[in-house]
């Protein structure tokens, strides 16, 4: 489906997100995204039973949506919570519960995020990211698939990583894209101040 050999970054961005927009169109998304939820709720049924929070992603530009099932999955269990992002000025991201209903704040890009203020939702360390991806990329090292996230370009995610898991080591960050994301090396290759995903999750099923 892509075709972009030797564009820019944010060439391939912009090809990108229009593929995605008519993608999401499409006939086939709802069985295409029906199977990579399938595998989410898998991965929340055994992977999900060791974790209390998860950080997901409040949807933009045709992004898939997960709401729905982290709420549930929220719900099945005390002491299970959901997170927020929060842009910081110097390009990092806080984390901040969240609940089904609260009132969001638009940021500087447009996107809901959780109010810093609000005493009563307070900024927790996840145990797990939920990080949507433009495209995708995987390659092996030392033996083992690894597996990169091509975003928006602002590199919030890849500093915040960074950040966490100096504090926690055990920090479980997963890519949600779809098979048709994924690029090569003649369209893309991730830099040396990209973070790796430590599971990248298609309608094909959880890579790891």
């Amino acid at each position: 489906m892509i075709d972009m050999h030797g564009n820019s970054p944010k060439t391939l961005r912009q090809e990108l997100l229009k593929q995605r927009k008519e993608f999401a169109a499409g006939e086939n998304y709802p069985q295409i995204t029906d199977r990579l939820i399938t595998h989410l709720n898998r991965f929340l049924e055994t992977g999900g039973l060791l974790l209390e929070t998860i950080a997901l992603y409040w949807p933009i530009q045709d992004e898939l949506d997960l709401r729905s099932i982290l709420v549930d999955w929220s719900k099945n269990a005390l002491g299970r919570r959901l997170a927020l992002p929060f842009a910081r000025p110097d390009k990092h991201l806080d984390f901040y519960e969240w609940r089904d209903g609260d009132r969001l704040i638009p940021s500087a890009h447009n996107v809901l995020e959780p109010n810093p203020n609000n005493t009563s939702r307070p900024a927790i360390q996840p145990d797990c990211i939920l990080i949507p991806c433009v495209g995708w990329s995987t390659a092996i090292i030392n033996g083992k698939p690894h597996y990169w996230r091509l975003g928006y370009g602002g590199g919030y995610f890849d500093r915040t990583l960074a950040d966490l898991r100096k504090k926690n080591p055990k920090l479980i960050s997963i890519g949600i894209g779809f098979d048709w994301q994924k690029l090569d090396e003649a369209h893309w290759s991730a830099q040396s101040h990209d973070e790796p995903l430590d599971l990248l999750l298609t309608e094909s099923g959880l890579l790891r």
